[in-house]
């Protein structure tokens, strides 16, 4: 293998390379994404949760749910 194809070679080494690492980062970004996704999501819910229990302490209260 003369030098111009051992060059070429780890050119195309590097550039793979580079690839793969380009990939594990989208990668990780996605999943930090999914997982934030799913933090909102949950505290949406509870804030659901709390807001219906407000609710209905303040029929009770007031006699609104007989």
């Amino acid at each position: 293998m003369d030098n111009s194809q051992n060059l070429s070679y780890q050119a195309g080494q590097t550039k793979g390379q580079a690839q793969e690492k380009g990939n594990q980062m989208m990668d990780r970004a996605a999943n930090a994404a999914q997982s934030a996704k799913e933090s909102v999501q949950e505290a949406g819910q509870q804030v659901q949760a709390k807001a219906q229990q407000a609710t209905d302490a303040v029929k009770n209260a007031t006699g609104m749910n007989k």
